[in-house]
């Protein structure tokens, strides 16, 4: 076990949601009373001020050989600074690691490679004496996530939380290390804090515990990051994880349409349209839309920093394999899916030590 008191984490991919991870941490670890914004100020004695990063990963000149706390800034990241929260050198250099598949031709305008050999990564995990592994890689990087789950997992026996929707955590064959091993794993794909999969989901169930027959349904999403950019180029595995998380709660087959679009102007700023085609009592036709706007990074890291103390708790117990509670209720693609009361409701159990997983 580590230091009481301290989570060491490693990230993968300095971007936009590294940044908002970052410097929310250091939020909260210089507002200690302020509570405000998270969905859990403790878990299982863990403050989200706990919370450290000491290694990290990336592939652009920018970035790589620089302390994370001053790369998380570097173009081409945009995510909501802030106001008032610097976040001064944390003595961990951003290392270069494999390009693999993780740059895709419509990104390349908006990253300068580096030059830098590949570091070793099972090397840099073990020296650091990181926990876990974050994957805040790109949509779409398949090969590179799946290397990096292999560093943590097969190679340096630590937890793994995926914030991609590539299904990694619905593996067989890396929840049977991972359990054997005692190390957690979370995923696939973050369901934001407050963001469009979370609500189209609970709409959704709404309207079906109602008695409202939802005919068709679409979620639309747009905004101006890398990651949206990415999204509207290979963005199939995301749209297989939304359509997922809502096909859920639907105990029947109907139209289910998600999409994407990148307007520069808007940078990080993301806007969600919601339209839901139904009938009510005598199939009387019914009709909804809904918006949402919210900083999308900082709506990742709200749901992150829960991610990462519901796996140290699953490291204190010695707990390994797929943490399914925390997976069905902060994830769109989890390995066992359930409504998120149930969820919820099993996480308590899991904090409360009356659940194991």
């Amino acid at each position: 076990m580590a230091e009481t008191g301290q989570i060491k984490v490693a990230i993968v991919g300095a971007g936009n949601c590294a940044q908002a991870l970052l410097q929310g941490i250091e939020y909260y670890r210089r507002h200690p009373a302020d509570t405000g914004g998270l969905m859990n100020a403790d878990l299982g004695g863990y403050s989200v001020a706990d919370i450290t990063c000491v290694a990290a990963f990336d592939v652009d000149a920018r970035k790589v050989g620089r302390d994370i706390h001053g790369a998380v800034f570097a173009e081409p990241n945009m995510a909501y600074k802030y106001p008032g929260v610097p976040l001064e050198p944390g003595g961990v250099t951003v290392q270069m690691g494999p390009i693999m598949d993780g740059v895709p031709e419509h990104l390349a305008e908006l990253v300068v490679l580096s030059d830098a050999e590949p570091c070793d990564v099972a090397g840099v995990l073990r020296e650091s004496g990181a926990e876990m592994l974050l994957n805040l890689l790109p949509t779409g990087s398949a090969r590179a996530a799946r290397f990096y789950a292999d560093m943590a997992i097969r190679e340096v026996g630590i937890g793994f939380i995926n914030g991609m929707p590539e299904l990694i955590v619905c593996d067989p064959a890396y929840q049977e290390i991972a359990a054997a091993g005692g190390m957690p794993l979370i995923g696939d794909d973050v369901k934001s804090q407050i963001g469009a999969t979370i609500i189209h989901r609970c709409l959704s169930e709404l309207f079906v515990e109602r008695g409202i027959h939802i005919d068709a349904t679409y979620q639309l999403n747009y905004a101006g990051n890398t990651d949206f950019l990415n999204l509207c180029n290979r963005g199939a595995s995301k749209h297989k994880t939304k359509r997922a998380a809502v096909e859920q709660v639907i105990p029947y087959e109907t139209e289910i349409s998600t999409g994407f679009s990148y307007i520069e102007l808007m940078k990080d700023r993301k806007t969600a349209y919601f339209w839901i085609d139904g009938g009510n009592f005598g199939h009387a036709p019914l009709r909804f839309e809904a918006k949402l706007e919210v900083e999308d990074s900082a709506n990742f890291a709200g749901v992150m920093v829960d991610m990462i103390r519901y796996a140290r708790i699953a490291l204190d117990r010695n707990t390994g394999g797929v943490l399914e509670s925390a997976c069905a209720f902060l994830t769109k693609h989890p390995p066992v899916p359930m409504p998120d009361a149930q969820a919820i409701l099993q996480l308590q159990e899991f904090v409360a030590g009356t659940r194991e997983r």
